[in-house]
């Protein structure tokens, strides 16, 4: 599924809202596009910001033009800039955190896909091994996608499984490591706990200087539960960027604005559908203008 159609529940509601607008931006059609926003997950305080600054810009302009390529502008400004490309040694080592039901498993086994297409030589690693089933769930995706996994028995030590697979990587030349790990938010303190661990191994492993990256899995359809979902990692010190998940089966796409503009965290996944190929690497121009409806060609 592509970008524009997942997004499309909720650019309906929006649309409906900035097609009210034809010159300057007057209260009842400014309130009504403040809840339309609200209901998509933007957050109450951003979207009033969104709306003052449409306002703003109808208002100063000789002749306004479309509404919903200058939301999408203004939209696409607020989201954090996207990080530079990974520039380190081999092997990149990119660690899937968040809670479980988030789409950890499944992203991982996408982004395992899209490396192997590009010509690079990836490595999967089930390092979740608390959640019941989690490492026969990725190994049929490893199967499914044609990347090999390393895997330990279930209940086994995540940092072990992450070592043997970084042993694995250096000697099969892998560029590529992505690990599936568990996610107790409930237990924070053994939840960090693991997750240093496993960073301590990176270090142990292929030296202490060493990057890696923590991806921050979020499903889209818990819209602002996901943004207190993303502040609770942030508080325990994790988290580089955040993937969004499930973003076709729900109308709160504002979400990927909500904890970009809140958190500071740059958006760089999105998840269409369910389908191996479902995943978009995020631009802010584009998604900005399937959020709102608005021709991505003239922003």
């Amino acid at each position: 599924m592509g970008l524009r159609e997942a997004l499309r529940r909720t650019s309906r509601r929006l649309g409906a809202s900035l097609g009210l607008i034809s010159g300057p931006l007057d209260d009842e059609t400014a309130e009504e596009l403040t809840d339309a926003l609200i209901l998509a997950d933007v957050g109450p305080g951003p979207a009033e910001e969104l709306v003052e600054k449409l306002r703003e810009r109808r208002l100063s302009a000789e002749k306004p033009g479309d509404p919903a390529v200058e939301l999408a502008r203004i939209i696409a400004a607020r989201l954090p800039a996207q990080p530079p490309d990974y520039a380190g040694p081999a092997p990149e080592i990119h660690l899937l955190i968040g809670v479980n039901g988030s789409g950890k498993t499944t992203t991982a086994a996408k982004l395992a896909k899209r490396a192997r297409e590009a010509g690079r030589r990836v490595l999967l690693a089930a390092c979740d091994t608390f959640r019941a089933a989690a490492v026969e769930q990725l190994e049929l995706w490893s199967r499914r996608v044609g990347v090999p996994l390393i895997r330990h028995a279930e209940g086994g030590d995540a940092a072990a499984v992450l070592f043997d697979a970084l042993e694995a990587a250096r000697s099969r030349d892998v560029d590529l490591v992505i690990a599936d790990t568990a996610g107790r938010l409930h237990a924070k303190r053994r939840l960090m706990d693991e997750l240093a661990k496993l960073g301590r191994v990176v270090g142990k492993a292929l030296g202490h200087e060493h990057p890696f990256r923590s991806g921050l899995v979020l499903d889209a359809a818990n819209g602002q539960n996901s943004l207190q979902q993303a502040r609770a990692f942030l508080e325990i010190g994790l988290a580089d960027e955040v993937i969004l998940t499930k973003l076709d089966g729900s109308a709160k796409g504002g979400v990927v604005l909500a904890v970009g503009a809140q958190t500071g965290l740059p958006v760089t996944w999105i998840g269409t559908g369910e389908g191996p190929d479902d995943l978009e690497p995020f631009q802010p121009q584009r998604f900005a203008a399937a959020l709102v409806g608005a021709n991505p060609d003239k922003l």
